[in-house]
């Protein structure tokens, strides 16, 4: 059994785990930008960058998870993501759910991916 860890700043997790041609990763935007719609596009950028550290990318995503702090900001956001995701071939099932997330943190994304 081969576990490929990508470690980032947080203590005690990592931003993505391969395994068994799987990746999984989470993103969040480091800088706390002002308003979700800044936070989505920073998220995306850091899951675009993880994802292409693990061997995969965004036209390999499986399953997405979005969790808002506040669920007003959904239509905001979704904005971004539907640019950022693409093309119908490229959506995964995405769940999108309301969370009292840490720090300034407005949004969080978990996914799983198809290894390249």
């Amino acid at each position: 059994m081969t576990i490929e860890r990508f470690h980032g700043k947080a203590a005690g997790r990592c931003r993505a785990v391969a395994h068994n041609g799987y990746v999984y990763a989470v993103a969040t935007d480091e800088t706390e930008a002002d308003g979700i719609l800044a936070q989505t596009r920073n998220t995306l950028a850091a899951l675009d960058r993880t994802l292409a550290d693990a061997g995969s990318s965004k036209e390999c995503l499986l399953q997405a998870t979005v969790y808002l702090r506040d669920m007003s900001m959904k239509a905001d956001m979704d904005t971004v993501w539907c640019d950022w995701i693409g093309p119908p071939e490229n959506w995964p099932q995405r769940a999108c759910v309301g969370a009292d997330l840490a720090g300034g943190d407005l949004i969080e994304v978990v996914v799983t991916a198809i290894r390249r």
